[in-house]
């Protein structure tokens, strides 16, 4: 008896299926052979502008990381480049306070022989080391006489002096230096009112 049901079942069972797929196959049936080439044909034009989104999407990102690396690479050139241009400015901004007291010391009064010959010595090892400066691009700027320049000139004192125009430094207390285009110490001046 339970074969007899299992068998009525898988009966029934086999009746929907065919029922099903018929109802399938009706439907498709019921289309005509152009509606199936349009519904086709709107498929491939729904797939191939997708696709075209796609390409657009990835050229922009390709654009973009091409301009991201052509940026980075005229950055490290130019980074490169400077640290070239600079690569003595730590040793001059520590030479300075030397050059200083190799000035200072070529202003004294010598009274003898002995005192002469030195003060030669150090006028000597002073002129060397500007000469060495100068070769690498570091010179002194000029600054008594000289219009007042924020940029180069710190002033530190001010006074009215009928000889000199108005902003004219009149003296320098300190020498400024700058390493080809950049101000690595600006001059400590007194300018005119």
């Amino acid at each position: 008896m339970t074969e007899n049901k299992n068998n009525e079942q898988t009966i029934e069972k086999e009746a929907v299926e065919e029922t099903v797929v018929e109802e399938v196959f009706a439907e498709e049936a019921e289309q005509t052979p152009e509606e199936t080439e349009v519904d086709e044909l709107q498929a491939a034009q729904q797939k191939i502008a997708e696709l075209e989104a796609k390409i657009e999407e990835m050229d922009n990102r390709y654009l973009r990381l091409q301009a991201d690396f052509d940026n980075s690479r005229r950055r490290a050139k130019l980074d490169m480049e400077a640290a070239q241009k600079y690569r003595v400015q730590s040793l001059a901004t520590d030479l300075l306070q030397a050059l200083d007291n190799f000035e200072r010391a070529t202003k004294i009064e010598a009274d003898n022989e002995q005192t002469k010959s030195l003060l030669q010595g150090v006028e000597m090892i002073y002129n060397g080391i500007v000469e060495a400066l100068k070769k690498e691009g570091v010179e002194a700027i000029e600054a008594v006489g000289q219009e007042f320049d924020p940029h180069l000139h710190q002033a530190v004192m001010q006074v009215q002096d009928e000889n000199f125009g108005s902003n004219i430094v009149v003296e320098e207390f300190q020498k400024g230096y700058k390493l080809k285009d950049r101000v690595i110490r600006p001059a400590m001046v007194k300018v005119n009112e």
